[in-house]
């Protein structure tokens, strides 16, 4: 593997950031992107050396305000990062949802698998909910980059993110269960599909998962973290 470093200038904010990263991560043997506005850099790892007119086409051609010109090169054997580290943050907030679910759970010696399951999706939701709020038009700019209704109504990132809001909400205070898990059901279909296709295709896009906050590369994870919610939105509307 080699990573190259770049003098990237055009970003202003962290939105710019986030649409260079995906931009550039779309390219065959692009395989991690850290970008700093603050620096005006980029720091691209390869597989196989890209060239710097390909560097620029993705991020838009010569007109483009993002412009990128080379600095330094250096290779590095040893630098790409375990599963564990990569994902870290996912397997965190794993962790501490399902500890806090099966605190909840756990009644007269036995546990609820319903009470289980909706702690679990209310924990899921506001968590993944508040990171998306910190930087929400980030989040609605990379989620457009793979999600199947956002890249055709680009506003679909703003109202995912109060969708998860609500379903958090609603989830936490057992309102309406029948409808609270349908639209759970409908709307984690819905965004898999965008995810299937990306992991399919071995596009090197930035999860959305968790907003602007953390680079997360696109990946079987994703799959899965959608499919649980699927899985239990669909248990629980099958038991009621």
């Amino acid at each position: 593997m080699m990573t190259h470093t770049y003098q990237l200038t055009g970003m202003t904010c962290s939105g710019c950031e986030n649409k260079v990263k995906n931009n550039l991560l779309i390219l065959p043997d692009v395989t991690s992107v850290e970008v700093s506005k603050e620096n005006n850099s980029a720091t691209i790892g390869m597989d196989k050396h890209v060239g710097l007119a390909a560097l620029q086409k993705a991020l838009g051609g010569n007109d483009s305000k993002y412009q990128i010109t080379e600095t330094a090169h250096y290779e590095v054997q040893d630098e790409t990062r375990s599963w564990v580290q990569t994902y870290k943050p996912i397997l965190l907030i794993f962790g501490y949802v399902t500890a806090i679910s099966l605190m909840f759970a756990w009644q007269n010696n036995t546990l609820n698998a319903m009470v289980f399951m909706r702690v679990f999706m209310a924990g899921f939701f506001l968590v993944f909910s508040f990171f998306k709020m910190l930087n929400l038009k980030a989040f609605a700019e990379s989620y457009a980059m793979y999600d199947i209704v956002a890249k055709k109504f680009s506003a679909w990132g703003y109202v995912y993110a109060f969708i998860e809001l609500g379903l958090g909400l609603g989830f936490a205070f057992n309102l309406s269960p029948v409808i609270l898990n349908w639209v759970t059901l409908v709307v984690m279909t819905v965004s898999i599909l965008g995810v299937l296709e990306s992991v399919i295709n071995k596009k090197k896009i930035q999860c959305a998962c968790l907003g602007a906050v953390f680079n997360l590369p696109m990946s079987t994870v994703t799959i899965v973290e959608d499919a649980i919610m699927i899985a239990m939105s669909a248990a629980m509307l099958i038991v009621m």
